[in-house]
């Protein structure tokens, strides 16, 4: 029996080794392996015979650090190009991230490093996270988030972690050497596979799953794809992906999540958003958005980089405005089809991916999204799979939450807390570190910085209070909705009239957005933990109304008072 326990925990021992060598050796590759230039260097050229093509290119190349960086740096196949010069010519650009790591290589080697603070796949609806169940599903009932909808993963995986989400492809692309995905760096398509490369339908191959992605939703997880899609994703001429292309055929052409090139401009060196509804948000006649109301704002300068026969746009920051940079993708945006609320038939989506409103960005705080969507841009996302009334889902809105708080108000960009400027401890270099990760895993180079009589434990202490108390708050918000839900359902069913059930879904509508805004935002609501408390407290408010409203109509009738006797 001794014997068999000891061949067991020498076993045991070895396994554990063996995985602790192969963690680490994954977590370091990029560390110990820096970039490196292509085997086979293309040959320069001379840029002046690209400029007199490519006006908008001389302009930005010869402004900045990138002046003496010669173009086939970036591009293949030059001298073909410079004999023909056509479509059929073409020049191949590296959108790598290699590419910009062959000069960057600190930053480069901190953008692959991975956060392991938490687990991959973490569903926010487990007990224990943002949204917990029975909540999450009864509240978004309908909806492709509630196949899986996961807390965040480092940078370099976000193309790979969409792909492979049941709620996005229906289980069809999986890893080819199963989990082990969860540590193979490299290209999207060199980890996973295709397990139905016959399907021509965008459908779920696996039991509880969903086919939700689309072009759009594509555009904040990789810009591989930049110089073949027009300026909104308009199909149109000469562009070869849109927003009504297959999705599932435009994932082939992409390998690469979070480029360098959405916040870095290539030609010029300076700060740039490339994201088109972005742009469009901020060069909106009307001047609504966070941004435009903004007495300090970064000013931007939009260059149509059309040269391909379609438009194409970009706009340079005049300095590095981590919130617009961020907030390319860390932002709410729709990138779906779904309903107009002018409509009353909601038998199938009255807004499909041909209509612009299915890539558009409010670029508003939580408040303002009721109007909005309802009485300005006449769109709702999902059809509630319970109460049948048509209700908005949230994306990713941490820069309209931050943009207006005490720390953003203080000069403080998401750089400070999650992108800090940090020293290369061999030699001593000072760079902005890229491994985007929460502050709490690196707490000396940003919450120490700025409160400097604090100690990592009291930081991470102020931190933990302020998320747990808005967790707080949020399970009181959904406690209510789940009531209002219940009521909504009572009401139908005791036939009360059909304008009193509609005054009681805009009730849920109202009380559902400010809530679910911050189920979407990834901190809790710390990133503006005032913004975040009078939304929630007044998501209750707005359910209460409804509840209300319903008691109402279906409380007994009093009867008629008797006629005196004469």
């Amino acid at each position: 029996m001794k014997k068999k326990f000891y061949i067991l925990l020498a076993t045991l021992f070895t396994l554990v080794l063996t995985i602790g060598i192969y963690y680490s050796g994954v977590d370091a590759q990029y560390e110990s392996t820096p970039a490196k230039k292509n085997a086979q260097k293309e040959k320069d050229v001379k840029v002046e015979t690209c400029y007199g093509c490519h006006d908008q290119i001389k302009e930005l190349h010869t402004m900045g650090k990138h002046a003496k960086v010669n173009c086939s740096n970036c591009h293949k196949g030059l001298d073909a190009h410079l004999k023909g010069p056509g479509p059929d010519t073409r020049p191949v650009t590296d959108t790598s991230w290699e590419a910009c790591g062959q000069c960057h290589k600190e930053q480069y080697n901190s953008f692959m490093q991975t956060a392991y603070h938490r687990p991959a796949r973490d569903e926010k609806s487990q007990l224990t996270n943002r949204a917990p169940n029975p909540f999450w599903d009864k509240l978004m009932a309908g909806h492709g988030f509630t196949k899986e909808h996961n807390l965040t993963r480092s940078h370099p995986w976000m193309l790979v972690d969409h792909l492979i989400v049941d709620r996005s492809y229906g289980g069809r692309f999986q890893g080819k050497n199963g989990w082990e995905y969860l540590f193979e760096t490299g290209k999207a398509w060199d980890i996973l596979q295709d397990n139905y490369p016959d399907a021509t339908d965008h459908k779920a191959f696996i039991p509880q799953s969903a086919a939700a992605a689309n072009p759009v939703c594509l555009q904040c997880k990789s810009q591989d794809q930049i110089l073949k899609w027009s300026y909104m994703g308009d199909p149109v001429t000469g562009a070869e992906w849109s927003r009504t292309s297959k999705v599932t055929e435009l994932v082939k052409d992409l390998q690469h999540g979070l480029n360098c090139i959405y916040c870095h401009d290539s030609h010029a060196a300076k700060p740039r958003i490339v994201r088109d509804g972005l742009i469009d948000a901020l060069t909106r006649p009307d001047g609504d958005t966070l941004w435009h109301k903004d007495p300090n704002r970064t000013g931007i300068k939009v260059i149509d980089m059309g040269v391909r026969g379609f438009t194409r746009k970009i706009a340079l920051l005049d300095k590095y405005d981590t919130r617009l940079l961020c907030g390319q993708c860390h932002v709410e945006y729709n990138c779906n089809p779904g309903y107009d609320p002018k409509n009353p038939d909601t038998s199938k989506y009255s807004v499909t991916m041909a209509d612009r409103r299915t890539n558009h960005f409010p670029y508003k705080d939580v408040f303002g999204l009721y109007d909005h969507y309802v009485n300005k841009v006449s769109f709702l996302d999902f059809k509630h799979g319970l109460t049948g009334g048509l209700l908005w889902k949230a994306q990713h809105p941490e820069s309209e939450a931050y943009y207006n708080s005490k720390h953003a108000k203080a000069g403080a960009g998401c750089n400070d807390c999650h992108t800090p400027k940090v020293k290369d401890k061999k030699t001593g270099k000072v760079y902005t570190s890229h491994f985007a990760v929460t502050p709490k895993v690196q707490l000396k180079e940003t919450c120490l910085k700025c409160h400097p009589k604090w100690t990592e434990e009291q930081a991470k202490y102020a931190i933990d209070s302020i998320k747990a108390h808005i967790r707080g708050k949020m399970r009181k918000a959904e406690f209510r909705l789940s009531v209002l839900i219940d009521k909504i359902l009572e009401a139908k069913k005791a036939g009360v009239d059909a304008e009193i059930i509609k005054q009681a879904q805009d009730q849920h509508l109202k009380a559902h957005i400010l809530w679910e805004f911050w189920t979407a935002e990834n901190s809790d609501g710390f990133h503006n933990p005032q913004m975040a408390r009078e939304a929630l407290t007044k998501s209750v408010d707005e359910a209460l109304k409804g509840i209300e409203i319903l008691t109402n109509a279906m409380a007994p009738k009093p009867a008629a008072a008797a006629t005196p006797a004469k």
